[in-house]
């Protein structure tokens, strides 16, 4: 670990970086371990291997790989978000443009994973209402089931995230304002309406008000893995309405709800830039993050998906910016994690079709043990990041390279 005393400072009186904002390769690699736990908590979820997901294995398994394992993956990616978006945007720079670069990242792969989800799901297509509002990425402002897991289940997030960059230019202003001496005191104050919000669904709203850990597989009768999981059986989409419970949803889904992660990042990314975060070593964030992800195994189902993560998970992302702008090199920023994370976001959207595709045409009307699933799931990992780098190489940076506004260089 460098000694903080003989490592160069980052301060506000450093123009050159400033005014280059250079690259955070830290910060691209720790991208792929976000995608990597959602895919982790989807494989043993959504992969109907039987009998296996129906053993004590299973269960002992699922204790340890619960819901907000995929969620402290969705709670990173929402800050992370803020503070790319806040370090990428120098003063100056064009709103309108800002917006077209963002829908020229988000939907293009988002169409063509949902597409793929279309053809390999049969998705009933008489049906508007369940993939209208998903393609359009609106569908996480309504409570039901057909239209927040309607389609691709992982592109929910991309709802908030439209949200995050349609608010990012307006709320700006007030943003530059804040002086950099009070920048730690805002972050507190956001971090504690976090909590506040959740609080107040919890006490407030109808839903879960247990402890226990409530997101599991679907289960139906036999020992044969069905062909299709129930998140992607047409006969699932066929439904006239699936209601969720208000205050999960409220909680995790709804954009407004994510909206302050968001701008958490954006905090961050200032306190950063400004000299305000300092810190390189990495043994206390990393403690204080799997502290919370302890405590989410004794909190109620509104607390445990990002509330408790939101401060630890920022700590950890400023002091991987601060890492890389004090030039300390480590796992991260390797080649390989750096190319791992650049694909992650594709990866992130085709994984959830990959793994209907195999259940379809693989899993489905066999029987397999643990072996077995642990099998499905990595060639669906093989796949997944195979046709994720595909999607990065071939639909990513061409588009954006040739409509961005800008030329796009790639950083693995």
């Amino acid at each position: 670990m460098t000694d903080l005393r003989t490592a160069p400072r980052v301060t506000a009186a450093s123009p050159d970086i400033a005014r280059s904002r250079p690259a955070l390769p830290s910060l691209t690699g720790a991208r792929w371990w976000a995608a990597f736990a959602v895919f982790l908590l989807h494989a043993l979820v959504f992969l109907p291997v039987y009998p296996f997901q129906k053993s004590d294995l299973f269960r002992r398994i699922h204790y340890f790989m619960p819901m907000q394992l995929g969620a402290a993956g969705v709670t990173f990616f929402f800050v992370l978000s803020g503070f790319i978006i806040y370090w990428s945007f120098k003063p100056g720079s064009s709103v309108p443009r800002f917006y077209w670069r963002r829908v020229l990242k988000i939907y293009p792969s988002h169409l063509i994973a949902s597409a793929a989800f279309i053809l390999a799901a049969s998705v009933p297509l008489h049906r508007l209402v369940v993939w209208v509002p998903n393609l359009l990425l609106v569908h996480t402002w309504f409570p039901k089931s057909t239209t927040v897991g309607g389609l691709n289940v992982p592109s929910w997030s991309l709802a908030s995230e439209m949200l995050f960059y349609l608010s990012f230019p307006i709320f700006l202003p007030l943003i530059r304002r804040i002086p950099t001496r009070h920048l730690l005191a805002w972050t507190i104050g956001l971090l504690l309406f976090v909590l506040a919000l959740h609080t107040a669904y919890f006490l407030f709203v109808d839903g879960p008000k247990g402890i226990e850990n409530a997101f599991a597989p679907r289960l139906v009768p036999g020992d044969v893995s069905p062909k299709f999981e129930l998140h992607s059986s047409p006969a699932w989409f066929a439904r006239p309405d699936i209601p969720v419970a208000p205050s999960y949803w409220l909680s995790y889904n709804f954009p407004p709800s994510r909206l302050p992660e968001f701008f958490v990042g954006v905090l961050a990314a200032r306190m950063v830039l400004e000299g305000r975060w300092r810190n390189t070593r990495m043994g206390l964030p990393l403690a204080l993050l799997a502290l919370s992800y302890a405590a989410t195994w004794v909190v109620p189902v509104n607390f445990k998906m990002s509330a408790l993560l939101l401060g630890p998970m920022t700590a950890v992302v400023a002091t991987l910016a601060a890492r890389d702008l004090q030039g300390i090199r480590g796992v991260n920023s390797s080649k390989v994690m750096v190319w791992l994370g650049n694909v992650s976001f594709a990866f992130y959207l085709i994984q959830f079709p990959v793994m209907v595709l195999i259940t379809r045409y693989c899993i489905g009307g066999h029987e397999y043990g643990f072996a077995g699933w642990l099998g499905w799931a990595a060639l669906c990992l093989v796949v997944s990041t195979a046709l994720g780098a595909l999607l990065y190489y071939r639909v990513d940076l061409p588009l954006m390279s040739r409509f961005s506004g800008r030329r796009t260089k790639k950083t693995g």
